[in-house]
């Protein structure tokens, strides 16, 4: 199971059919003014979440965020599980993160392609439907995939399609914020061994895309799991382009398992996120090896004390 197959099976109903006149979010106090994220973790500077696709998924909603805030973590991102839920459903989960003292900070679970023009309208129309749910959850981002290449087009017009597709989705949100936050688009890389045909594999390529749309709300989502697999050199890119980057993505290599038991020195990734003032947010997308909240508290243990050393 990975993120996009997990979101492919919740996405069998449209969000605009699903969440009619929903109640405002409660409000929970948890975002930075400044950054838009949650509180930092244990003076690290950056933020610490948990996608929640990959835990307790036993469980049901309202007790999968109460084992994320016994790990110690106040910051959740969903893939479209809301979907199917009625008032009450929101109702309910807003009252457990209020609760708990957690924010929604991120979300995905958009279907149509950025590469095909023929399809942007219907993407703009999806994003602009998905704005009323992310709204009620206090949810300011939405993690936005390329999709699949298109056989007959060059690359270099498949990139030009995904450029202009993200300058489209951010002229829709010009200006719009969500609890006070403005909401943004986290472009995101997908390894080709996870799904050979999608277009967009490659971080350096990803950020040169941002970078083109050259937009505030348009920023990177830059996965240390997917880009192992695809290119290596982690470092490097964090490096040169940590003004773009909004959101990291931890998990190791191989088995998409907690940091610590692979080949990825995550370490070193926090503690290069410390020196260079990285303040948004770092997410935990691992499968737990051994007991799921354990695994979490040391994935945390683990990036504060690297990045504070």
């Amino acid at each position: 199971m990975n993120r996009r197959r997990f979101a492919q099976a919740l996405a069998t109903a449209a969000l605009s059919a699903a969440v009619p006149e929903l109640p405002a979010a409660p409000e929970t106090g948890a975002l930075s003014p400044q950054t838009g994220q949650g509180a930092p973790a244990g003076g690290a500077g950056f933020s610490l979440s948990v996608m929640l696709w990959t835990v307790f998924n036993d469980l049901p909603f309202e007790q999968r965020l109460e084992k994320v805030a016994e790990a110690g973590y106040t910051n959740v991102e969903l893939v479209g599980e809301y979907s199917k839920w009625s008032t009450a459903d929101f109702a309910n989960a807003n009252a457990a993160r209020k609760r708990l003292g957690i924010t929604f900070d991120a979300t995905a679970g958009l279907r149509h392609s950025m590469i095909d023009p023929a399809q942007r309208d219907a993407l703009i129309a999806e994003f602009g439907d998905a704005l009323q749910p992310m709204e009620t959850l206090g949810c300011s981002a939405m993690i936005m995939l390329t999709g699949n290449t298109m056989p007959g087009l060059s690359r270099e017009t498949q990139h030009e399609n995904v450029v202009e597709t993200l300058k489209r989705a951010a002229a829709s949100i010009e200006g719009k914020q969500i609890d006070g936050q403005p909401v943004r688009i986290l472009l995101e890389c997908i390894d080709p061994e996870e799904n050979p045909k999608y277009f967009l594999t490659s971080a350096a390529e990803g950020m040169e895309v941002v970078r083109q749309v050259n937009h505030p709300q348009v920023q990177f989502l830059y996965d240390m799991f997917h880009e192992q697999i695809g290119h290596g050199n982690l470092i490097e890119k964090l490096e040169k382009n940590i003004d773009i980057v909004a959101l990291i993505h931890v998990a190791d290599v191989p088995g998409r398992h907690q940091p610590g038991i692979g080949e990825i020195d995550y370490g070193n990734i926090f503690k290069k996120l410390g020196a260079l003032n990285y303040k948004k947010m770092v997410a935990m997308e691992f499968l737990p090896v051994g007991d799921q909240v354990a695994a979490l508290k040391a994935a945390k243990k683990l990036a504060i004390s690297s990045a504070t050393a």
